[in-house]
């Protein structure tokens, strides 16, 4: 049996070996006359007999996130946490001393041109020209009048980290914690302005440096090179007291944990100390 199975394949070698040889002639046959392609060859499930379906072109490079070709794009990091407050309203501490965000604007950003310099920048714009007003007994926020935002001109906060290249930027999160909300119009500390019981969306910029123009130093945008990204589920409501009680219990409870770690960390640290302490007391004892 062993012989006829060296048999067997000694013939399917040889035929194969023929097929290609005639491949060959056919193919040097069409490029000399110019003949038409084996319809068998290019016929696929679906397609009318002795019809050939569209040539298959090979799909191209795999193209990278970093390309300056492709549009620039932003993501808001920790949209969840968002999406939570916006359900029942967000609200927005703001002081005369400036008050931090909570939550705070994080984004991811991609589709840079590695070399190139950027500045990130943020500011907050009106949502609309209205003020409003808290109804305990509804717990929602209704309509209490116009109001006119020309008074207060828009301030651009810069990030700390700007200018920086577009690498720099697509490998870190952009965080805009240091961010504070003021409603003392008279600020001469950076803060942003705004005017409490309005509404209000946050919105980042990617900007281009341009070595002609020091834009730490202004408070507006450039006509070109910049790419503006806002997101739905930022926009809040400024108050000085919080008016939705839910609001505030959330914002209590997503901060008891990091307190309570806290706690355990600060208590950790003075066990540790007062057996050091112990310790020593007892060998200058003995």
């Amino acid at each position: 049996w062993m012989k006829e199975v060296g048999r067997v394949l000694c013939r399917g070698g040889e035929a194969c070996q023929q097929s290609a040889i005639l491949d060959e002639e056919q193919r040097a046959s069409q490029r000399t006359h110019g003949s038409a392609p084996d319809p068998l060859r290019s016929w696929r499930p679906g397609d009318a007999p002795g019809q050939s379906g569209p040539e298959e072109s090979d799909p191209g490079p795999e193209e990278s996130d970093s390309r300056p070709d492709r549009e620039v794009r932003a993501e808001l990091q920790g949209s969840e946490l968002w999406k939570r407050f916006y359900e029942i309203g967000t609200e927005m501490i703001i002081t005369k001393a400036g008050r931090r965000m909570f939550p705070s604007v994080r984004v991811k950003v991609r589709n840079l041109d590695p070399c190139q310099q950027y500045y990130v920048a943020m500011d907050v714009m009106p949502v609309d020209s209205k003020r409003y007003r808290y109804v305990y007994h509804s717990s929602q926020w209704m309509v209490a009048g116009n109001t006119d935002h020309s008074c207060i001109s828009p301030r651009l906060y810069v990030h700390p980290d700007s200018p920086c290249t577009g690498e720099t930027w697509m490998r870190q999160v952009i965080s805009f914690d240091r961010v504070k909300l003021t409603n003392n119009e008279m600020d001469d500390k950076g803060h942003i302005i705004l005017q409490s019981m309005h509404k209000y969306k946050p919105r980042v910029h990617i900007i281009q440096h341009d070595p002609r123009m020091d834009l730490s130093q202004i408070q507006s945008l450039p006509a070109e090179g910049v790419n503006t990204f806002s997101f739905p589920e930022t926009e809040f409501t400024t108050v000085t007291a919080y008016q939705n009680q839910q609001s505030n219990d959330d914002s209590v409870a997503v901060w008891r944990i990091p307190a309570a770690a806290l706690k355990r960390f600060v208590l950790n640290i003075l066990k540790a100390s007062f057996s050091l302490t112990a310790c020593s007391e007892e060998e200058e004892e003995n």
